[in-house]
Protein backbone atom coordinates (compact mmCIF):
# COMPACT_ATOMS: atom_id res chain seq x y z
CA UNK A 1 0.00 0.00 0.00
CA UNK A 2 2.82 2.35 0.88
CA UNK A 3 4.74 1.61 -2.08
CA UNK A 4 1.70 1.82 -4.04
CA UNK A 5 1.11 5.60 -2.45
CA UNK A 6 4.56 6.40 -3.11
CA UNK A 7 4.84 5.48 -7.13
CA UNK A 8 1.50 7.55 -7.39
CA UNK A 9 2.34 10.21 -9.97
CA UNK A 10 1.36 13.52 -9.40
CA UNK A 11 1.84 16.66 -12.14
CA UNK A 12 4.45 16.34 -14.77
CA UNK A 13 5.45 12.35 -13.93
CA UNK A 14 6.53 13.66 -10.45
CA UNK A 15 5.70 11.03 -7.62
CA UNK A 16 4.77 11.29 -4.27
CA UNK A 17 8.24 9.30 -3.53
CA UNK A 18 10.41 11.57 -5.33
CA UNK A 19 8.51 14.46 -3.89
CA UNK A 20 9.39 12.69 -0.47
CA UNK A 21 12.64 11.64 -1.03
CA UNK A 22 15.94 13.34 0.62
CA UNK A 23 16.92 15.00 -1.80
CA UNK A 24 13.84 16.90 -2.83
CA UNK A 25 13.57 18.07 1.30
CA UNK A 26 17.33 19.07 1.10
CA UNK A 27 16.44 21.40 -2.38
CA UNK A 28 13.52 22.77 -0.22
CA UNK A 29 14.54 23.66 2.95
CA UNK A 30 17.47 25.26 0.28
CA UNK A 31 15.14 27.66 -1.45
CA UNK A 32 12.87 28.20 1.76
CA UNK A 33 16.26 29.64 3.97
CA UNK A 34 17.17 31.47 0.61
CA UNK A 35 13.48 33.15 0.11
CA UNK A 36 13.78 34.01 3.96
CA UNK A 37 17.09 35.66 3.61
CA UNK A 38 15.60 36.99 0.19
CA UNK A 39 12.59 38.76 2.31
CA UNK A 40 15.08 39.81 5.00
CA UNK A 41 17.14 41.63 2.38
CA UNK A 42 14.75 43.74 0.63
CA UNK A 43 12.82 44.70 3.68
CA UNK A 44 15.93 46.03 5.20
CA UNK A 45 17.23 47.67 1.78
CA UNK A 46 13.67 48.82 1.07
CA UNK A 47 13.54 50.95 4.68
CA UNK A 48 17.72 51.96 3.90
CA UNK A 49 16.85 53.42 0.38
CA UNK A 50 13.89 55.37 1.58
CA UNK A 51 14.87 56.88 4.23
CA UNK A 52 17.98 57.95 2.66
CA UNK A 53 15.98 59.61 -0.29
CA UNK A 54 13.84 61.04 2.13
CA UNK A 55 16.30 62.65 4.03
CA UNK A 56 17.73 64.15 0.89
CA UNK A 57 14.98 66.22 1.19
CA UNK A 58 15.41 67.34 4.62
CA UNK A 59 18.89 67.87 4.83
CA UNK A 60 18.64 70.39 2.14
CA UNK A 61 16.68 73.41 2.58
CA UNK A 62 16.03 74.45 -1.33
CA UNK A 63 14.55 70.44 -1.96
CA UNK A 64 10.58 69.30 -1.38
CA UNK A 65 10.28 67.50 1.95
CA UNK A 66 6.68 65.93 1.03
CA UNK A 67 8.23 65.29 -2.46
CA UNK A 68 10.91 62.70 -1.03
CA UNK A 69 8.96 61.18 1.12
CA UNK A 70 6.76 60.54 -1.26
CA UNK A 71 9.47 59.20 -3.75
CA UNK A 72 11.16 57.38 -0.89
CA UNK A 73 7.71 55.18 -0.35
CA UNK A 74 7.98 54.31 -3.78
CA UNK A 75 10.89 53.04 -4.10
CA UNK A 76 10.13 50.99 -0.49
CA UNK A 77 7.67 49.44 -2.26
CA UNK A 78 9.31 48.84 -5.66
CA UNK A 79 11.92 47.20 -3.82
CA UNK A 80 10.01 44.71 -2.01
CA UNK A 81 7.75 43.85 -5.06
CA UNK A 82 11.24 42.90 -6.95
CA UNK A 83 12.13 41.10 -3.42
CA UNK A 84 9.03 39.15 -3.51
CA UNK A 85 9.47 38.12 -7.60
CA UNK A 86 12.68 36.72 -7.10
CA UNK A 87 11.67 34.54 -4.30
CA UNK A 88 8.45 32.96 -6.10
CA UNK A 89 11.37 32.44 -8.88
CA UNK A 90 13.57 30.61 -6.31
CA UNK A 91 10.55 28.34 -5.88
CA UNK A 92 9.82 28.07 -9.51
CA UNK A 93 6.91 30.06 -10.19
CA UNK A 94 6.19 31.23 -13.41
CA UNK A 95 6.27 35.25 -12.98
CA UNK A 96 4.57 35.82 -16.00
CA UNK A 97 1.16 33.99 -15.24
CA UNK A 98 1.58 36.33 -11.88
CA UNK A 99 1.70 38.99 -13.13
CA UNK A 100 -1.05 38.18 -15.24
CA UNK A 101 -3.09 37.01 -12.20
CA UNK A 102 -2.25 40.25 -10.29
CA UNK A 103 -3.20 42.33 -13.38
CA UNK A 104 -6.67 40.83 -13.06
CA UNK A 105 -7.14 40.75 -9.57
CA UNK A 106 -6.03 44.32 -9.64
CA UNK A 107 -8.70 45.33 -12.14
CA UNK A 108 -11.28 43.71 -9.63
CA UNK A 109 -10.26 44.99 -6.98
CA UNK A 110 -9.60 48.86 -8.60
CA UNK A 111 -13.63 48.95 -9.82
CA UNK A 112 -14.52 48.03 -6.41
CA UNK A 113 -12.19 51.01 -4.53
CA UNK A 114 -13.19 53.20 -7.05
CA UNK A 115 -12.97 55.80 -3.90
CA UNK A 116 -9.74 55.07 -2.49
CA UNK A 117 -8.03 54.78 -5.81
CA UNK A 118 -9.01 58.51 -6.79
CA UNK A 119 -8.05 59.35 -2.93
CA UNK A 120 -4.08 57.78 -4.47
CA UNK A 121 -4.58 59.81 -7.82
CA UNK A 122 -5.36 62.72 -5.77
CA UNK A 123 -2.13 62.12 -3.49
CA UNK A 124 -0.02 61.68 -6.54
CA UNK A 125 -1.28 64.79 -8.03
CA UNK A 126 -0.80 66.82 -4.61
CA UNK A 127 2.46 65.91 -4.03
CA UNK A 128 4.09 66.58 -7.81
CA UNK A 129 2.29 69.66 -8.42
CA UNK A 130 2.56 70.91 -4.44
CA UNK A 131 -0.28 73.11 -3.87
CA UNK A 132 0.36 72.49 -0.16
CA UNK A 133 3.39 71.58 1.62
CA UNK A 134 4.18 69.84 4.72
CA UNK A 135 4.27 73.27 7.96
CA UNK A 136 1.80 75.13 5.45
CA UNK A 137 -1.05 76.61 7.79
CA UNK A 138 -4.13 76.16 5.36
CA UNK A 139 -7.85 76.05 4.64
CA UNK A 140 -9.20 73.00 2.96
CA UNK A 141 -13.00 72.40 3.18
CA UNK A 142 -13.87 74.51 5.73
CA UNK A 143 -10.98 73.08 7.89
CA UNK A 144 -8.23 75.31 9.24
CA UNK A 145 -4.71 74.40 10.50
CA UNK A 146 -1.64 72.66 9.65
CA UNK A 147 -0.42 70.69 7.35
CA UNK A 148 1.25 67.73 9.71
CA UNK A 149 1.80 65.23 6.59
CA UNK A 150 0.56 64.20 2.93
CA UNK A 151 0.55 60.34 2.32
CA UNK A 152 -1.25 58.47 -0.56
CA UNK A 153 -4.90 58.49 1.05
CA UNK A 154 -4.99 61.34 3.21
CA UNK A 155 -3.91 64.88 4.30
CA UNK A 156 -3.16 65.04 8.17
CA UNK A 157 -3.69 68.74 10.13
CA UNK A 158 -2.95 70.05 13.03
CA UNK A 159 -5.83 72.38 13.84
CA UNK A 160 -5.71 75.35 16.01
CA UNK A 161 -5.90 73.82 19.06
CA UNK A 162 -3.77 71.03 18.11
CA UNK A 163 -7.22 68.91 17.40
CA UNK A 164 -5.97 65.89 14.35
CA UNK A 165 -7.70 66.65 11.20
CA UNK A 166 -7.72 63.81 8.71
CA UNK A 167 -8.73 64.82 4.81
CA UNK A 168 -9.33 62.41 2.30
CA UNK A 169 -6.69 63.31 -1.10
CA UNK A 170 -10.02 63.86 -2.67
CA UNK A 171 -11.86 66.75 -1.02
CA UNK A 172 -8.24 68.38 -0.99
CA UNK A 173 -7.24 68.18 -4.16
CA UNK A 174 -11.60 68.95 -5.23
CA UNK A 175 -12.08 71.81 -2.89
CA UNK A 176 -10.68 75.24 -3.32
CA UNK A 177 -7.36 75.67 -1.15
CA UNK A 178 -6.60 78.80 0.89
CA UNK A 179 -2.55 78.90 1.64
CA UNK A 180 -1.97 81.80 4.47
CA UNK A 181 1.86 80.60 4.18
CA UNK A 182 2.85 80.45 0.72
CA UNK A 183 3.92 83.79 0.02
CA UNK A 184 6.43 85.31 2.39
CA UNK A 185 4.47 88.74 2.49
CA UNK A 186 1.09 89.22 3.93
CA UNK A 187 -1.60 92.59 3.65
CA UNK A 188 -3.32 92.73 7.18
CA UNK A 189 -6.70 94.31 7.26
CA UNK A 190 -8.93 96.55 9.95
CA UNK A 191 -11.98 98.02 9.61
CA UNK A 192 -12.35 101.22 12.38
CA UNK A 193 -15.43 102.82 12.95
CA UNK A 194 -15.79 106.58 14.70
CA UNK A 195 -18.66 108.87 15.03
CA UNK A 196 -20.05 111.40 12.96
CA UNK A 197 -19.05 114.04 14.92
CA UNK A 198 -15.59 112.89 15.19
CA UNK A 199 -12.74 114.98 12.93
CA UNK A 200 -12.12 112.53 9.85
CA UNK A 201 -8.39 113.81 9.45
CA UNK A 202 -7.49 112.95 12.99
CA UNK A 203 -9.08 110.23 13.85
CA UNK A 204 -7.13 108.48 10.19
CA UNK A 205 -3.79 110.17 11.65
CA UNK A 206 -4.25 108.72 14.63
CA UNK A 207 -5.23 105.04 13.63
CA UNK A 208 -2.34 105.01 10.77
CA UNK A 209 0.56 106.48 13.21
CA UNK A 210 -0.41 104.01 15.78
CA UNK A 211 -0.93 101.42 13.59
CA UNK A 212 2.33 102.21 11.47
CA UNK A 213 4.22 102.63 14.85
CA UNK A 214 4.24 98.78 15.17
CA UNK A 215 7.79 97.68 14.16
CA UNK A 216 5.92 94.81 12.40
CA UNK A 217 4.24 97.15 9.45
CA UNK A 218 6.30 97.72 6.36
CA UNK A 219 6.17 100.77 4.65
CA UNK A 220 6.73 99.72 1.22
CA UNK A 221 4.52 98.68 -0.53
CA UNK A 222 2.99 101.44 0.72
CA UNK A 223 -0.04 101.34 3.80
CA UNK A 224 -3.70 102.23 2.63
CA UNK A 225 -6.37 104.02 4.90
CA UNK A 226 -9.87 105.51 3.76
CA UNK A 227 -13.36 106.17 4.73
CA UNK A 228 -15.46 103.23 2.92
CA UNK A 229 -18.81 103.08 4.82
CA UNK A 230 -21.18 105.32 6.08
CA UNK A 231 -23.24 103.01 8.57
CA UNK A 232 -26.36 103.64 10.82
CA UNK A 233 -24.05 104.75 13.97
CA UNK A 234 -20.24 105.29 12.63
CA UNK A 235 -18.12 106.46 9.57
CA UNK A 236 -15.67 103.31 9.07
CA UNK A 237 -11.87 103.28 7.72
CA UNK A 238 -10.87 100.24 6.09
CA UNK A 239 -6.50 99.87 6.94
CA UNK A 240 -4.41 97.81 5.01
CA UNK A 241 -0.46 97.28 6.01
CA UNK A 242 1.84 94.69 4.87
CA UNK A 243 3.89 92.65 6.92
CA UNK A 244 5.34 89.13 7.05
CA UNK A 245 3.44 86.26 6.62
CA UNK A 246 4.38 85.10 10.12
CA UNK A 247 3.38 87.92 11.77
CA UNK A 248 0.54 88.70 9.74
CA UNK A 249 -2.19 86.94 13.29
CA UNK A 250 -0.43 88.53 16.29
CA UNK A 251 0.11 91.49 14.28
CA UNK A 252 -3.48 92.14 13.19
CA UNK A 253 -5.15 90.90 16.77
CA UNK A 254 -2.44 93.41 18.73
CA UNK A 255 -3.57 96.44 16.86
CA UNK A 256 -6.94 96.91 17.30
CA UNK A 257 -6.28 96.94 21.05
CA UNK A 258 -3.90 99.58 20.77
CA UNK A 259 -6.06 101.69 18.12
CA UNK A 260 -8.74 101.58 20.52
CA UNK A 261 -6.66 102.63 23.32
CA UNK A 262 -5.06 105.33 21.09
CA UNK A 263 -8.31 106.78 19.78
CA UNK A 264 -9.98 107.14 23.85
CA UNK A 265 -6.52 109.05 24.11
CA UNK A 266 -7.29 111.30 21.17
CA UNK A 267 -10.91 111.84 22.52
CA UNK A 268 -12.26 110.19 19.83
CA UNK A 269 -15.16 108.49 19.84
CA UNK A 270 -15.90 104.81 19.22
CA UNK A 271 -19.89 104.82 18.34
CA UNK A 272 -21.74 101.50 19.38
CA UNK A 273 -25.45 101.03 18.91
CA UNK A 274 -28.30 103.25 20.72
CA UNK A 275 -31.95 103.08 20.46
CA UNK A 276 -34.51 105.47 22.00
CA UNK A 277 -37.88 103.34 23.46
CA UNK A 278 -41.06 105.50 23.58
CA UNK A 279 -44.02 104.10 25.84
CA UNK A 280 -47.58 105.13 24.96
CA UNK A 281 -48.85 107.43 27.52
CA UNK A 282 -52.54 106.02 28.82
CA UNK A 283 -55.33 107.16 31.32
CA UNK A 284 -54.64 110.41 33.46
CA UNK A 285 -50.78 110.87 32.24
CA UNK A 286 -52.91 110.56 28.07
CA UNK A 287 -55.27 113.60 29.13
CA UNK A 288 -53.29 115.97 30.83
CA UNK A 289 -50.95 115.87 27.69
CA UNK A 290 -54.15 116.23 25.44
CA UNK A 291 -54.92 119.84 27.51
Amino acid sequence: MIERLLAMQLYGGVTLGSLLSAEFLLGFAGNLVAATLILLAGYMLSGWASRRIAGIGGRNPHLDVTLFSFLGNVIRYVILAFALIIVLNTFGVRTTSVVAVIGAAGLAIGLALQGTLSNVAAGVMIVFFRPIRVGDFVQIADQMGTVKNINLNFTEMASIGNLQIIIPNAQVWGNIIVNYTAYPLRRVEWTFGVSYGANLKRAEEVILSTIMADPRAMAEPAPFIQVTALMDFSVDFMVRVWCKGDDAWPFQVDSVRHVKEALDAAGIEIPFPTRTIFTPMTGADARAAAS
